[in-house]
């Protein structure tokens, strides 16, 4: 690969990149909550709401020490 053509592959990436944050800007609140509550669904089918329960505990934590260190 040269340097026009790995330039060219940046460019067309950066495309796909632009293009797909303004369809997410675009997309309705409704549709963004009905994705979210089949990501949720799936985590539930699959048994992984223990494990994430288990994890947001430890970031909760995280974020209490932070807060606590630097008075906020």
């Amino acid at each position: 690969m040269n340097r026009s053509e790995a330039l060219a592959f940046r460019d067309r990436w950066k495309a796909v990149n632009d293009a797909e944050r303004e369809e997410l800007r675009n997309t309705p609140v409704e549709v963004k909550f009905r994705q979210l509550a089949a990501l949720m669904a799936s985590a539930q089918a699959l048994g992984w709401t223990e494990d994430l329960a288990g994890e947001e505990a430890e970031v909760r934590e995280r974020w209490a020490r932070l807060r606590k260190a630097y008075g906020v």
